[in-house]
């Protein structure tokens, strides 16, 4: 069986996408910092609890260790870890949220990214997929929200590189950029959000479901093809046209 690691698996996109692949047979690891929410996700299957804070390298060292000391191989890593801040001009926010932003969102990123890569590297037979979470504000950005559209630019920044830096490996990277999956954290939504024009309004959303089923499709490919980026949102949100 096909084995993962997903990261922020505890809640929301995580938590949809791990469900997806072990309703599809996959051998599954879940990572987050909160083992309670964890263990709600796994229910009765048989997915790996691996608590873990994904700024801390020894941490997401171990949790990789732990996971291949029981499968013996990892084929992918679905880089999904994220945090947001609320909706603000740059100099209204604090530089310690911007900072915590940052550590989750770019360097949690990385430190999970180098993991994935140094265990397919080294792994025989050679060779794995990671799929990082980018966003639509990896392409454009939200009103009042520059630390988190700055580190969603990070994220494609990192998963280009290592798309090229991969291939001698049999490393293949690509990202999913999301926009306004129903999840506990995109509630506001449905109700208003702030628009570029200055008013609040509420936007369309989707299921999460069709974010955990396009992760899946992406990590079901075989490594000689990949999708270097997938854009999946609801139909008429505020993108095409944003501002």
């Amino acid at each position: 069986m096909p084995s993962i690691l997903i990261t922020g698996a505890g809640s929301g996109i995580g938590r949809a996408t791990a469900q997806a692949f072990l309703d599809a047979g996959w051998q599954v690891g879940l990572i987050g910092r909160r083992e309670a929410a964890l263990a709600e996700t796994a229910a009765d299957s048989d997915a790996l609890v691996l608590p873990c804070d994904v700024t801390d390298e020894a941490q997401v060292k171990d949790a990789f260790a732990k996971a291949v000391q029981h499968w013996g191989h990892l084929d992918a890593v679905f880089n999904n870890a994220g945090v947001s801040l609320r909706g603000a001009p740059i100099d209204e926010l604090s530089m310690d949220d911007i900072r915590t932003l940052i550590n989750v969102n770019v360097m949690g990123s990385f430190i999970v990214a180098q993991a994935g890569f140094a265990q397919m590297r080294q792994q025989a037979p050679q060779g794995g997929r990671i799929i990082n979470n980018g966003s639509i504000s990896a392409h454009v950005p939200r009103w009042g929200a520059a630390a988190y559209t700055a580190s969603k630019h990070a994220v494609t920044g990192l998963t280009r590189s290592l798309s090229l830096d991969g291939r001698p490996f049999n490393i293949a990277c690509g990202q999913i950029d999301i926009g306004n999956a129903l999840t506990e954290m995109a509630t506001p939504m449905v109700t208003g959000m702030p628009q570029a024009d200055g008013t609040v309004a509420p936007e369309a959303v989707m299921d999460v479901a069709h974010v955990a089923s396009s992760v899946l499709y992406m990590a079901g490919l075989p490594l000689s093809a990949n999708v270097q980026f997938m854009t999946v949102m609801a139909t008429t949100m505020p993108f095409i046209g944003r501002g």
